[in-house]
This record gives structure tokens, C-alpha cells and sequence, in this order.
């Protein structure tokens, strides 16, 4: 029996968490202090394309990828970087930013909303490159 929903799971992280519009978000990752990691399934980039500039972690590798002793760590997500999280509608960036939080990164955030949210803001839409 499940006690605790994914919707109140959200709301606690977004409780805990900074949460920025999309036109905040974009605005911090205009600075070269911050990077704009997709978090979506490889498939929804495929389909949909990802905002332009942004860095692919998927959720489900995130925690690996950012933990300098993991053997599957990715140097483009140290801790000397703010990062900002975007997810489909913002639900899984939300649980994301609080895990990655949890963990000690100092300067993360997520965008409310996530990729509808700014593609409906205008931030620029790519084509998926695995490059």
C-alpha cells in the first residue's frame, strides 16, 4: 500500500528546493556559472527535442553521474557549476534538485514547469544529437 503519493513527494521537494520560473531559468543559464541539464528519457528528446545548450542526465543515472566517486561520473556536472534541472512538466526535476541537494551540491535549482513550460516561454527548441 502506497502512503505517501508522488504528488505530495513533489510538493516536499519543491518545499525544500529553488524553483525558478522559466524565464529565471534561462536567465541563470545565461551565466557561464550555470549549466541546464535535461533530465528527460532519452525517448522524449527523440521525439520532442531539447532546449537548446543543455546537457542530458537522464533521471535515472543522476545521482551516478554527479558523484565525483562514481565510475560513472561526468565531469561536466561537478559541483563547481550551478546546475538547473528541467523534466517534462516539472515533477521529476523537482525530486531531481532535492536528491542532488541532499547529496551537498551547493547551487542547484529547477525549473516549475520543465520543457513545456519553456518551450511555451520561447527558449529554443534543437533536434536530439547524442553528440
Amino acid at each position: 500500500m502506497i502512503t505517501k503519493g508522488i504528488k505530495t513527494l513533489t510538493q516536499e521537494a519543491r518545499d525544500r528546493i529553488e524553483n525558478l520560473s522559466p524565464a529565471d531559468g534561462m536567465a541563470r543559464v545565461a551565466s557561464d556559472d550555470y549549466l541546464l541539464v535535461d533530465i528527460r528519457d532519452v525517448r522524449e528528446l527523440q521525439r520532442d527535442g531539447m532546449i537548446q545548450g543543455a546537457y542530458h542526465a537522464p533521471r535515472g543515472m543522476l545521482e551516478f553521474w554527479i558523484d565525483p566517486d562514481s565510475p560513472y561520473h561526468k565531469p561536466a556536472l561537478l559541483a563547481s557549476k550551478g546546475l538547473v534541472f528541467y523534466c517534462a512538466s516539472g515533477m521529476r526535476s523537482a525530486l531531481a534538485t532535492d536528491a542532488v541537494r541532499a547529496m551537498g551540491h551547493p547551487h542547484v535549482a529547477h525549473v516549475t514547469g520543465g520543457f513545456n513550460a519553456l518551450k511555451e516561454f520561447g527558449a529554443p527548441v534543437v533536434p536530439y544529437s547524442k553528440d
